[in-house]
């Protein structure tokens, strides 16, 4: 990636390079109507959808350093074109979420290693890895109470409290996976999760949400084998996935900032002073501490970024150290690099500085992307 490169995270010996991505994003309205499998009788009559889309790609071209970001949503928005207020059928013979995204995927005409995710609605979609591999998704909302009783004293989650939390479940695509599988695998859970406190059931007595992610993936995975990874969040900034074997934490946050991408040509927008709110998700991969049943407590991830965070806040990115090339990707690396000192759990960083639209930094960038609730 011209604007960004790669850079070395750590120091000394234990140092590895950061992958960086670019990501773009683009919407589009369509009907359609496929041929339903007998676990899946909804979707033969005619329907439409607000489908999102958004690619990732390890080697984004540009005409300027930094300038991937607009050069791949160009691509993107020239790819979905012709499906927007379409009938998808007509391009498509049986334009399920996971066919139309691998449609999207060899318009784009983009070398290197890419991934494509698709959403139709707010509680489904598919993510296609770099390698092909598919998984879909389905959301879904339970209210419950809980507290955690192993925080030190006048930590504010020792006290009962409750959340609406929100669940998203990951299965690979197989023979027979389909959203209403997994579904099927979910009811029972949700009868006995809405309107509970989770300390009140076997082996929940420390509900945290990696504790929670990891309780769900263990039950889903027995009626469910194909099921990937949990996703729990447990606010709609935070949260935990467990995928069976590690466990990964985030947290959000969004800062607005002047920006002027300083190797942009005097001809184009980006060369101009201008400002952004961008959308900054950091995720931690550590494992459990074995007292607290947590990687990091998420007050403690806010407070040690804290000093990152009021050195990007309505501030001039260009005026930062390290940071003259200000596009998105050296931004996410620099905030990789610089917040890895105070929390060497984390792994990644994602920067839009669009909805959709930014960068990604990281030791493990090859992961599915969570999906953000809106």
């Amino acid at each position: 990636m011209a604007g960004a490169g790669n850079s070395n995270i750590g120091g000394g010996d234990g140092a590895r390079r950061a992958d960086v991505w670019t990501t773009a994003a683009a919407g589009f309205e369509a009907a359609r109507h496929f041929d339903p499998s007998p676990q899946a009788p909804r979707g033969r009559g005619l329907h439409g959808h607000g489908f999102k889309v958004s690619v990732f790609a390890a080697d984004a071209e540009a005409t300027f350093p930094g300038g991937e970001v607009v050069m791949l949503g160009q691509r993107l928005r020239d790819a979905v074109a012709p499906l927007d207020y379409s009938y998808l059928n007509q391009w498509i013979d049986n334009p399920d979420d996971l066919s139309l995204a691998r449609w999207i995927g060899t318009r784009l005409g983009v070398a290197g290693r890419v991934r494509v995710a698709l959403r139709s609605t707010s509680t489904q979609g598919v993510d296609i890895d770099a390698d092909g591999r598919a998984q879909i998704w389905r959301r879904y909302a339970f209210q419950a109470a809980h507290w955690l009783p192993r925080v030190p004293p006048g930590h504010k989650c020792g006290r009962m409290h409750g959340h609406g939390f929100e669940v998203v479940v990951h299965a690979w695509v197989h023979a027979g996976t389909e959203f209403a599988v997994i579904d099927a695998a979910w009811e029972p859970l949700r009868g006995v999760l809405d309107f509970c406190c989770l300390n009140d059931l076997e082996g929940l007595d420390n509900p945290t949400s990696e504790m929670l992610a990891a309780w769900l993936w263990r039950r889903l995975h027995a009626t469910l084998p194909a099921c990937a990874s949990v996703t729990v969040f447990e606010t709609a900034s935070a949260g935990a996935n467990f995928d069976g074997h590690a466990w990964r934490i985030w947290k959000d946050f969004s800062f607005d900032s002047a920006v002027r991408l300083a190797h942009a040509p005097p001809t184009a927008p980006e060369s101009r002073l201008h400002g952004h709110t961008y959308d900054l998700r950091l995720q931690l991969r550590a494992p459990l501490d074995a007292v607290q049943g947590w990687i990091v407590d998420y007050g403690d991830v806010r407070t040690l970024f804290d000093p990152v965070f009021k050195a990007l806040d309505h501030r001039s990115l260009p005026e930062i150290d390290g940071l003259t090339g200000a596009d998105t990707g050296s931004l996410a690396t620099w905030i990789l690099r610089t917040t890895a000192q105070v929390l060497p759990q984390l792994r990644r960083v994602d920067v839009m500085e669009t909805p959709g639209c930014g960068s990604v930094a990281g030791l493990e960038t090859d992961e599915p992307a969570l999906p953000v609730l809106d």
